[in-house]
């Protein structure tokens, strides 16, 4: 990507963060509910309507939306995020404690679910109209069909009610833990992973490099190995920069279920209780992390493939 084209796409992010930040800001001024009481309700007090009042005043909720806009905006640019209304808390300081949990979950089910999908959808195009490849096809129905909250459920009842290999809840860090929200979620990634792979594979079988390849008598794993698997893989990339985004903005329902501490946990947990603060403070921190991500990927185009570096297709 050229220096230009880099500098438009950074201005691009900027102006989409501010078109997210006023939305979200405004959506939750135009939420029912008051967060002041929620607040107070939270620590278990029963305050005044005068307490409520001066509460209000203190926080700045009194003020005009614009006014409260644009203070808001000028503390997250100085990386202030407000303050937690139900835990108390500075919002960065609470995403930065989740973040770390999140990256331990997403990283070990993106990687479960490479180590699968790869060579599935490898055997699906090698062996295409054949036995594997059906049951490659199937199990990637399956995989596509599946919801994620029950196979996650199904996954805790079988190891963990009835084979007793995980603890059901569990308080600690450890792999236990990790597990099976990590094989939940690379299951439900495994179905369509699978099926690119495959395809992306057809394609490249086609080409005339490979029956070239064929005709000079270089064996079938190199051709496999080494030519077609690294064209194969571009294609991947902007999905895999899409599945780590989303992962990283935290899977509420997995992690509900397994009492996991991460990001979509704490999503949760912020809307049940009407804290406004920390929702903000989500949805733009996972704003954020899509078009960093997406910026990453576009970037490792030229790396992967000198063609697109060049300005070749």
């Amino acid at each position: 990507m050229r220096k230009s084209g880099l500098l438009k796409r950074i201005l691009q992010i900027v102006i989409v963060l501010f078109g997210i930040s006023f939305l979200t800001f405004g959506l939750t001024y135009m939420a029912p509910g008051d967060p002041v009481r929620a607040m107070y309700a939270a620590s278990g007090t029963i305050p005044s309507e005068e307490i409520l009042d001066q509460t209000r005043e203190a926080l700045g909720l009194n003020e005009p939306f614009l006014t409260q806009y644009l203070n808001w905006l000028t503390d997250c640019l100085h990386g202030d995020f407000g303050t937690s209304y139900s835990l108390n808390r500075p919002v960065a300081e609470l995403l930065l404690a989740r973040l770390g949990p999140t990256l331990k979950l997403s990283f070990a089910s993106l990687i479960l679910m490479l180590l699968v999908s790869v060579p599935l959808g490898i055997l699906s195009a090698v062996h295409k109209g054949g036995v594997i490849d059906y049951i490659v096809r199937g199990l990637t129905f399956l995989g596509v069909s599946l919801p994620n909250f029950w196979v996650g459920l199904l996954l805790l009842y079988v190891f963990g009610v009835k084979l007793g290999v995980v603890p059901v809840v569990s308080s600690g860090q450890g792999f236990d833990r990790l597990i099976l929200p990590a094989v939940t979620l690379a299951f439900a990634m495994m179905g369509k992973y699978t099926r690119q792979v495959r395809t992306a594979f057809l394609e490249e079988l086609n080409q005339d490099y490979v029956t070239g390849a064929r005709c000079r008598g270089i064996k079938e794993s190199t051709i496999l190995w080494r030519h077609v698997l690294p064209n194969s893989v571009l294609p991947l990339i902007t999905m895999l920069g899409l599945s780590l985004g989303s992962l990283l903005g935290g899977t509420a329902v997995v992690e509900v279920i397994f009492s996991y501490p991460g990001l979509g946990s704490l999503a949760v947990d912020a809307i049940t209780s009407m804290d406004y603060s920390l929702i903000q403070g989500y949805v733009l921190w996972i704003a954020l992390i899509y078009m960093v991500l997406n910026l990453l990927v576009d970037l490792s185009y030229g790396l992967l493939d000198p063609r697109i570096k060049k300005g070749g297709r």
